[in-house]
């Protein structure tokens, strides 16, 4: 295999992109199980240790590829999200939305299928990355249905975060529990909007007195 690029960025922001790019290119013709640091170097057309000096191994180039990944479609997500009416529509489509994309993305899927668990654990367990990017992803909206009363303000934005992404995260892996969007819609507002919604405020409680 020849290589892509005889020169690294300058910037170490600019080089962690140059060899994100080199991964991503190398998970797509190998697989990411398949591929080594030595691909990815060859790849980025340099050393193995040059690549160690941005990553320290090839699970944290994984995650950082995912991660990219993840947040590139955040603002896609969002505006979706927003053509939506009530907070109750929008968690419901929204989550809808990237159970849907996250399906579709084969770096995604390697981290949530089941026959891939122990390479999810290396890459995913010791980060609350997933987290993270859940809430970076709801966080506005979650705002936003607090303004408009549609939120339990007792709930932590956080806790929040990350119980979505274990919801998120099963939806995604697991095929055999969920495939129609409308067994899915009927599961999220059943069992998922009610525990969000503001407590009911009891006939009389608000008026002035």
């Amino acid at each position: 295999m020849s290589r892509r690029h005889g020169v690294v960025p300058q910037s170490s922001e600019a080089a962690q992109v140059h060899f994100l790019d080199a991964a991503e290119a190398c998970f797509e013709r190998y697989g990411v199980v398949k591929t080594t640091m030595e691909d990815i170097a060859r790849m980025a057309g340099v050393s193995r240790p040059t690549v160690y000096r941005h990553f320290a191994d090839r699970d944290s180039l994984i995650l950082a590829v995912v991660t990219r990944r993840a947040r590139s479609l955040i603002g896609t997500a969002q505006a979706f999200i927003r053509r939506h009416d009530t907070f109750e529509d929008r968690l419901v489509e929204g989550l809808l939305f990237l159970v849907r994309t996250g399906r579709r993305d084969p770096f995604v899927r390697i981290l949530v299928s089941p026959e891939h668990l122990e390479l999810a654990q290396q890459v995913l367990g010791a980060t609350d990355a997933v987290v993270d990017l859940t809430q970076e992803m709801w966080e506005p909206i979650l705002a936003e249905a607090a303004d408009r009363g549609e939120l339990n303000p007792e709930l932590d934005v956080r806790e929040i975060a990350r119980w979505l992404s274990h919801v998120e995260l099963i939806l995604v892996g697991r095929f055999d529990l969920a495939t129609d969007d409308d067994e899915i819609r009927r599961m999220l507002r059943t069992f998922l909007a009610p525990a969000f919604a503001a407590p009911a405020v009891e006939a009389g409680a608000a008026s002035v007195r």
